[in-house]
């Protein structure tokens, strides 16, 4: 019965998976069409070598294709390039040895150890063991004859040709929107919790367990922010000998859109701190001793900094002026609750160290997105 349900949650699963292929634009798409453009790939450089070339070597023509069909155009075109030259530098090392010193035990270990220090070279990539895998079958089934090894270069060409014309015929998508959407709703997000924060602060009675969710919200958004991360660079790599055109102003919003998650990540640190503060000081009682004034100013800044996050997530490029403007009054928020907690002296050492740990964190974030400004502005 488990089994039963294991394979019918696998089948609904896939079922899925293939449904959000069909209905819109995304990684399921992409992945689908990945996989379809390969097998028709594969077939095509296989007919072709079975037609053209001996049966010995037509293996070849399909794997080639396998290689040269990548998720992005430029990684295709560089796995391929580094797969061709080993298969041509494993197949002329196995005729020279051969030619040379003919076809033994000895020499085939002397081919193994040079086969392997060649694939070494970095140069090669991932595709460096390929020399010693095709010297090993230009060698042992070939015995190194030059018409056999013709034949292998000529499958390997084949199959070369299949998958990088897949590529051309259907290139991969574009994502450049949906990465700065994704950047987008992580700052929206952040500013919400950050509002979050302020209604908490000024609450009578907080709720814990909220807090306590919050922080949980911070390590999974640090997640996210990774996540995205990598989207991103996914996306700047897809960007590159990709056929289909590019829209007006994407070559700088993905750039852009990465040093946004640099900021964000930097920004999380203190907002996760900050909500950190708020729990111990919820647990200990000492946020209810908080200066009754201290509270909706605190707010204020936090709202004031919400509202610079929004405006840093935005997709469109920002005005550095509007930018600035919401940062200046943010800081201008703090720096008046800041004058006020030290006119408080008749506080006790513990709301006073809780006052300042929450207004030196203020301060930091306010330091991290003038600094992610003026990087943004740049990139």
């Amino acid at each position: 019965m488990d089994t039963a349900r294991r394979i019918w949650s696998a089948v609904t699963e896939r079922a899925g998976y293939l449904r959000r292929a069909v209905r819109g634009a995304g990684g399921e798409r992409d992945e689908v069409l990945l996989v379809a453009k390969t097998v028709v790939a594969a077939m095509a450089a296989w007919v072709l070598a079975r037609h053209l070339l001996p049966p010995a070597v037509s293996t070849f023509a399909p794997f080639t294709a396998l290689v040269a069909l990548q998720a992005t155009v430029y990684r295709s075109v560089r796995d391929c390039l580094q797969y061709v030259v080993a298969v041509a530098a494993g197949a002329t090392l196995a005729a020279t040895l051969a030619a040379v010193a003919g076809i033994h035990g000895w020499t085939f270990g002397l081919l193994t150890l040079i086969a392997l220090c060649i694939g070494r070279v970095r140069r090669f990539g991932q595709q460096g063991i390929q020399v010693a895998i095709v010297g090993f079958f230009a060698f042992s089934s070939g015995q190194g004859q030059i018409d056999y090894i013709g034949h292998l270069i000529a499958s390997v060409g084949i199959g070369a040709l299949c998958g990088l014309a897949a590529h051309i015929i259907l290139a991969p998508a574009r994502h450049t929107g949906h990465r700065q959407q994704a950047v987008t709703d992580l700052y929206t997000t952040m500013a919400q919790r950050l509002d979050d924060l302020a209604v908490t602060l000024e609450a009578s009675d907080p709720d814990r367990d909220h807090l306590r969710q919050w922080r949980r919200d911070w390590r999974s958004l640090s997640e996210e922010c990774e996540r995205i991360r990598h989207s991103i660079e996914a996306e700047i790599e897809n960007g590159r000998l990709n056929p289909r055109r590019t829209l007006s102003g994407s070559g700088e919003a993905l750039p852009r859109a990465r040093e946004a998650i640099t900021v964000a990540e930097r920004s999380m640190d203190h907002l996760r701190s900050m909500t950190r503060t708020l729990d111990y000081a919820l647990d200990s009682g000492e946020l209810g001793n908080l200066p009754a004034s201290f509270r909706p100013r605190f707010s204020a800044v936090l709202r004031a900094v919400a509202t610079v996050l929004e405006e840093i997530g935005k997709a469109a490029h920002v005005s550095p002026n509007v930018l600035d403007a919401k940062t200046d009054r943010a800081a201008a928020e703090l720096d008046l609750v800041q004058r006020q907690e030290r006119t408080t002296p008749e506080a006790s050492p513990a709301v006073h160290a809780l006052q300042g740990t929450l207004l030196t964190d203020a301060g930091r974030l306010l330091a991290d997105l003038r600094s992610g400004r003026q990087s943004l502005a740049s990139t």
